[in-house]
């Protein structure tokens, strides 16, 4: 379960079993993770409790988001159109982002109300961007389903993408003020199709997966294009500690399912984006070294990796009867 390196990088082992989730909590699917700068993991999830706060070794410290977890489920239409049942009581009613910023405290992206929330670290609320009411699609103001949102360590600028409904990048000042938007529907430089993560280079660059577009794109923080290359179905992507570019990659689509080397990995670029190294093997699967459906990245201080899998609704749901799969992965830097 260990990955060899590509041109003398670093090495990872797959972690069997990582986070120890108590009876009663379901994640469904983690579809978001990221760390701190004490290396605490919040695992924003699809489950009665939204947000699982982990220590590095995979216990539970701290959850939050739902206070009555148990008081059952009802129905709501996801960003796809497709009619799902969520549970009751949940602050966040389709999680798809989280991020932490340089003070440690969180950013969250609710696909279903078109916000961006910032709190602290236990969860309480200290700034709201988004009216909870959908923009104009494609092209439009914000926001319409956004995706991702990465925050600037220099000056607190916030940094959207804005996806599913829209294809879109906003930047806004710390306290939620609109400063400039880029981008169009399109497969041209500085078009996308599904922006849907994004992350600041040396906080002067933005890197964005366009997912449908299967690439990275790089821009200035003024969203002037920089540069593209290529990843199968890039979703996810985070910054490592020597400036390397992270890309979670997606499968193929069902009639190529099982189609080894087409997705389902991590894939690690320079900052030109040449590729230094992968991790995950070349099928789709539940063992600790593959990936079913990647969805969101971080890393921690010490280089491991910790990947967040929207298993559910792309294979889980799929399966007969319907059932709660692996979503969330960790891979230890070994070197």
């Amino acid at each position: 379960m260990t990955q060899s390196p590509i041109n003398n990088s670093s090495t990872y082992e797959a972690v069997e079993g990582w986070a120890k989730i108590p009876h009663g909590t379901w994640l469904r699917e983690a579809t978001s993770v990221a760390v701190d700068s004490e290396d605490k993991v919040y695992v924003f999830n699809r489950g009665n409790v939204p947000m699982l706060i982990f220590d590095a070794e995979g216990n539970l410290i701290n959850q939050w988001g739902n206070k009555s977890p148990y008081s059952g489920m009802t129905s709501i239409t996801d960003p796809y159109g497709i009619t799902r049942k969520v549970w009751q009581g949940v602050d966040y009613v389709w999680p798809h982002s989280v991020r932490a910023d340089h003070e440690n405290n969180l950013w969250l992206v609710d696909v279903h109300s078109h916000t961006i929330t910032k709190t602290d670290k236990h969860g309480n609320v200290l700034l709201k961007i988004g009216t909870g009411e959908a923009s104009i699609e494609q092209g439009g103001e914000p926001f319409n389903k956004p995706t991702d949102v990465a925050i600037s360590s220099a000056n607190g600028d916030v940094f959207v993408s804005d996806g599913y409904g829209n294809s879109r990048i906003h930047r806004f000042d710390k306290d939620g003020n609109h400063i400039l938007s880029w981008g169009e529907s399109g497969a041209d430089d500085a078009q996308f199709s599904l922006p849907h993560n994004l992350a600041l280079l040396d906080n002067d660059k933005v890197v964005v997966c366009d997912r449908e577009n299967h690439r990275v794109q790089m821009f200035t923080t003024d969203g002037e294009f920089i540069r593209s290359w290529h990843a199968h179905k890039a979703v996810a992507v985070t910054i490592g500690s020597n400036n390397e570019i992270l890309v979670a990659e997606q499968g193929p689509p069902p009639v190529q399912f099982g189609v080894p080397n087409l997705g389902h990995r991590v894939s690690i670029f320079s900052d030109t984006g040449e590729l230094i190294n992968r991790i995950g093997r070349d099928l789709p699967g539940e063992s600790p070294d593959q990936f079913l459906w990647p969805h969101s990245i971080a890393v921690d201080s010490t280089g491991s990796i910790y990947v967040a899998e929207v298993s559910y609704v792309e294979v889980g749901s799929k399966q007969d009867p319907a059932r709660e799969m692996v979503s969330l992965r960790k891979w230890r830097r070994t070197s």
